[in-house]
């Protein structure tokens, strides 16, 4: 995304970047950067959270005209949680149970099941068309 922000803002495209990756994001060099201290995945406010993804979108909004110059960071305000907990376990398996990894693993591939699923209809569905 940062490359084509790049692209984009040489072609007199303004942009913003949403992100979780503060450290990347920057090293490259980006016009705009709207920096949310969240999980990776979830630049736009927290998920089923309409209120914080709202916001997150007005604050990217105000940043494009509001921006001072080149390579400008602004922080979300907006917290995953009160504590900040979830930085000593995101994804870390170590801090889970054998069971809750048993239980993770049947979800991501009952998920996949559903992927698959659906991918097989819409390219049936597509074939009927043609």
């Amino acid at each position: 995304m940062s490359l084509a922000a790049r692209t984009l803002e040489a072609a007199g495209i303004p942009t913003v970047v949403m992100g979780c990756a503060k450290d990347i994001v920057e090293h490259a060099g980006v016009p705009r950067f709207l920096f949310s201290d969240f999980p990776l995945g979830n630049p736009c406010g927290k998920p089923k959270d309409k209120a914080s993804q709202m916001a997150t979108l007005e604050l990217a909004l105000r940043l494009l005209p509001a921006a001072i110059g080149p390579r400008t960071t602004i922080q979300n305000q907006i917290r995953w949680n009160a504590d900040g907990k979830w930085k000593l376990d995101y994804s870390n398996v170590e801090q889970l149970s054998a069971e809750e990894i048993a239980k993770r693993r049947e979800e991501f591939d009952r998920g996949k099941e559903i992927a698959k699923q659906r991918l097989a209809e819409d390219l049936k569905k597509k074939g009927a068309a043609e």
